[in-house]
């Protein structure tokens, strides 16, 4: 006597090839699709690791204690997202897999100086879930009879 058992159980799980978490093996939906785009908006909280900014004849300039302790990340349709760093909107896109790309923008920043300096910023960084991510930010700023100074940053963002 020869018994067959066949199994009609789908394996569950992200059917979107836009979520983060998209199961390719999987056959049926069970709603737990992950979205960069939607998961990145929203307040963050900041853990700057940046390189100071030496200033001749002014000094050495710390951005980690010129950045505010969070960041407010809004979407604009598109996988676009518009990062609000006290008062100064960054724009930036960010892949399905949660690859954020900041792209060179030039926007106007007050290093604590109390005069703001036109500077050009980039970078890149990573949102990996809900409560956790990364950002590598670049700045380069012109400053009058001193000339360009750059300086790079590594944040950690959470929840």
């Amino acid at each position: 006597m020869l018994i067959f058992f066949i199994s009609c159980n789908k394996q569950e799980g992200c059917t979107s090839n836009e979520a983060m978490n998209f199961n390719v093996e999987a056959e049926k939906d069970d709603g737990s699709c992950i979205y960069a785009y939607d998961i990145a908006q929203g307040m963050w909280n900041i853990n700057p690791d940046c390189e100071e900014l030496d200033v001749p004849g002014i000094g050495a300039i710390s951005l980690n204690d010129q950045l505010p302790d969070s960041i407010n990340v809004q979407g604009s349709g598109g996988n676009q997202l518009f990062i609000d760093i006290q008062g100064t909107p960054i724009t930036a896109t960010i892949e399905n897999n949660g690859e954020i790309n900041v792209n060179s923008q030039s926007v106007s920043i007050d290093f604590g100086l109390g005069l703001p300096f036109p500077i050009i910023i980039d970078g890149n960084g990573q949102i990996y879930s809900y409560n956790s991510g990364t950002m590598n930010l670049n700045y380069s700023v012109q400053i009058p009879l001193i000339g360009a100074q750059q300086t790079s940053c590594v944040i950690s963002i959470y929840r």
